[in-house]
């Protein structure tokens, strides 16, 4: 059974974590009271995700808004009612526009079906989720983190989590990059909690809580 961190398990995460690595304990006393929040709407979540996909945090907010405006609102029949210049002007590349499409006909076809994903272990899900165009791994993960809430996802090609476990875990100068293999074994103290780890991670790098 996968665990899910609505309500104090959130909490019951971070005391845990804090208790047993104290690079977490500081990472948290950080920014207190701060936690995880899901938009909600799976759709969503998946269409925030293709956006910010290989880009920065800043950048996905700035050209998500843009896109919303574009669109009116995002939903499945919203996007599939625009045109390639509206989306492509909001700053989306080509690619992101033909997923966009193809993610919102399959919502808009009833296709999206959250609740048979949910009765899935978070492997199940993400082998579910990358049949569709443009969802590849790290989306699938981003799925698992912001809308279902899981709570042992390590998205080892998040270049935002390597760079911050670098920074905070190992001794590599500036510049040195860490592989997903590394970080992987580093984050394997954090389990059962990797999410939550991750979240804080992240958290350390941007003033801007990260939010799919």
């Amino acid at each position: 059974m996968s665990v899910t961190l609505h309500g104090p398990v959130w909490d019951q995460a971070c005391d845990a974590l804090a208790s047993s690595c104290p690079v977490m304990a500081r990472l948290i006393a950080q920014a207190p009271g701060e936690r995880l929040t899901s938009h909600g709407e799976p759709y969503l979540t998946l269409a925030r995700s293709i956006v910010g996909q290989q880009i920065s945090v800043k950048a996905a907010a700035t050209i998500w808004g843009r896109f919303e405006a574009a669109v009116g609102g995002v939903c499945p029949a919203a996007v599939l009612d625009a045109g390639d210049e509206a989306l492509r002007g909001a700053g989306l590349s080509a690619n992101k526009v033909t997923y966009l499409r193809a993610l919102s006909r399959h919502a808009a076809d009833g296709h999206l079906d959250v609740a048979a994903l949910a009765a899935m272990d978070d492997e199940g899900i993400v082998q579910q989720l990358v049949t569709l165009p443009g969802i590849g791994r790290w989306t699938a993960e981003m799925f698992l983190i912001f809308h279902l809430l899981r709570a042992d996802v390590f998205p080892l090609g998040d270049i935002g989590l390597l760079a911050a476990v670098r920074k905070h875990l190992t001794d590599l100068p500036d510049g040195t990059k860490l592989s997903p293999k590394e970080a992987a074994a580093i984050g394997a103290r954090w389990q059962p909690w990797r999410t939550v780890a991750t979240w804080w991670l992240w958290r350390s790098l941007d003033p801007l809580p990260v939010a799919y």
